[in-house]
């Protein structure tokens, strides 16, 4: 079955998104500017995003004019966006706009990612949608070397320590990189995942 993993950058005091929504300060960052391929989910099929962080990319990269860069940053990836609105589509993209809680669209977002790993990329408040609907399986947060002061805080959730294991704490870079496994409730944190 399919893992649902929660991969993002974060500055050093827990904001993946500055007090406009913007992701600017990540590229700014030493090392930011070009995302390390090993820090990047691996088997990752099909990649989840809230409307936020879908419009910050298509701005940033002006993906309603030039199309041809979605398949630059998401391959052929489909890539579903929860939103309550209407919102543009790039040309050629393979984007599926869902509405409603998370649980009601996990059966769609599995079926399309077969048996590969779906990577829900931001924001961090989807990421907690998917927490509380017991289907996120993995936390992997790369710190950055910059603090933001406000912003949209990485998981605005309380996840308990019994929930957490670390599977690894490692050096990339100018970044910390930290990955934990979500435990069920129930679980052995020594468990396998």
């Amino acid at each position: 079955m399919s893992r649902i993993v929660y991969d993002t950058a974060a500055s050093l005091d827990g904001f993946i998104a500055d007090g406009e929504n913007s992701l600017a300060w990540l590229f700014a960052a030493a090392g930011g500017e070009a995302a390390d391929p090993e820090l990047l989910p691996k088997n990752a099929r099909v990649l989840v995003e809230g409307s936020t962080t879908y419009e910050w990319v298509l701005a940033a990269e002006d993906l309603l004019a030039h199309p041809e860069r979605w398949r630059e940053l998401y391959g052929d990836k489909p890539t579903f966006v929860f939103t309550t609105r209407a919102l543009p589509r790039p040309a050629g993209a393979d984007v599926t706009f869902v509405s409603g809680p998370v649980v009601d669209a996990l059966a769609q977002i599995r079926a399309a990612a077969d048996d590969g790993d779906i990577w829900v990329v931001g924001g961090g408040d989807l990421a907690g949608q998917f927490f509380d609907a017991d289907a996120l399986d993995e936390i992997a947060v790369s710190l950055a070397p910059v603090t933001l002061g406000a912003g949209a805080p990485i998981l605005p959730r309380r996840i308990e320590a019994s929930r957490l294991s670390l599977q690894s704490a490692r050096a990339a870079g100018p970044f910390a990189r930290l990955v934990y496994r979500i435990d069920r409730p129930g679980q052995s944190s020594d468990a396998p995942s």
